[in-house]
């Protein structure tokens, strides 16, 4: 299994959390994810957006960890 790491290369974990490092659209929303948000209890998928969470004002959301960070 390969490890998820974030963008500088810390390995991510279900139940990290992590910080979104640069503005990111939300599809469906006019809204979009603001760089420096904190996202709690991060859980890992597979796929291209490997990170599943919940962010609050947005609901349930997949990111991909090369935009977050290890908080």
């Amino acid at each position: 299994e390969t490890a998820v790491r974030d963008a500088v290369g810390n390995i991510l974990q279900d139940g990290d959390a992590v910080t979104v490092l640069k503005n990111l659209k939300v599809k469906g929303s006019s809204n979009s994810l603001k760089i420096g948000t904190k996202v709690k209890s991060i859980r890992l998928v597979e796929g291209d957006h490997n990170i599943d969470c919940k962010i609050q004002g947005f609901g349930a959301m997949q990111l991909k960890s090369e935009f977050v960070k290890k908080a």
